[in-house]
């Protein structure tokens, strides 16, 4: 029969050596992890210098939309992705039937109200074309956004996934105009006012602290989320990614690259 003290250096033993051969494993495996270009990507970047450090190498592969890297991940030619909001992902999941889910938050990105012809909203003209996302969470998230510069009222139970359907009042006549997130920047000189989401609006040379002439509050549903399929979560290298991503090195690189444009939600 063994010892208790040669039972314990068994233990100890086999816990180094499944540790060591994650390392080793971790080290030999590529992930890949999809994001869209701009602020995602960047950080992304250095989340990878500190992941090689915890034993796992990260190829990010960049994506221009918000529909592709939800199904490039169902279909498994991604291991993760950092793109999207909950509400985003939960809309996904519901019409999309993908098995991939929520494993940690990461950031927030509040989104703004951007204008190539007026300083303010005050001066959005009557019958002014304003832009939105088209996808049902942004567009309702931008849509409570106006609500709440007092331009237009939605119907009481319109929610998170509010469209112009919902719009109950609308004073100044706004012609919403719907297009994909990513192209509202480059549409701002045929439109009167946009909100742009603060991804792409950095991407496209807009700061949201300077630029933008209303803000979401900081506070509010749409944290930024990283996401794999629901067959991995319980994989080794999913908390080795997420205390990547959840660093002080990430989240110093956050406060100094985007100074308050960006803010980490960990």
């Amino acid at each position: 029969m063994l010892t208790k003290r040669a039972l314990l250096r068994r233990t100890l033993a086999v816990a180094a050596a499944a540790t060591l051969g994650f390392s080793a494993h971790a080290n030999d495996q590529t992930l890949k992890i999809g994001v869209t270009a701009g602020p995602h990507a960047q950080i992304m970047e250095v989340v990878k210098k500190v992941a090689a450090k915890n034993g796992l190498n990260l190829k990010i592969v960049e994506f221009g939309d918000y529909v592709q890297p939800n199904a490039a991940l169902s279909a498994g030619d991604l291991d993760a992705n950092s793109y999207q909001h909950r509400p985003y992902l939960d809309a996904q999941v519901k019409d999309r039937g993908y098995k991939i889910g929520w494993v940690a938050d990461t950031v927030n990105f509040p989104i703004g109200i951007y204008s190539k012809k007026i300083k303010k909203l005050a001066d959005l003209p009557n019958g002014a074309k304003f832009g939105l996302p088209n996808d049902p969470t942004n567009g309702g998230r931008a849509l409570l956004l106006l609500q709440s510069q007092g331009l237009i009222k939605l119907k009481d139970n319109a929610g998170l996934k509010a469209t112009p359907l919902d719009v109950v009042s609308n004073p100044k006549k706004l012609k919403f105009v719907e297009l994909d997130a990513a192209q509202l920047p480059r549409s701002l000189d045929d439109l009167d006012a946009s909100t742009v989401n603060t991804n792409f609006a950095i991407a496209a040379g807009l700061n949201p602290k300077s630029d933008a002439i209303a803000l979401e509050s900081a506070k509010n549903p749409y944290v930024n989320i990283l996401v794999v399929r629901d067959a991995d979560k319980q994989k080794p290298w999913v908390p080795a990614l997420i205390k990547s991503y959840q660093s002080e090195e990430v989240r110093q690189f956050i406060d100094k690259e985007f100074k308050g444009s960006v803010f980490p939600a960990f």
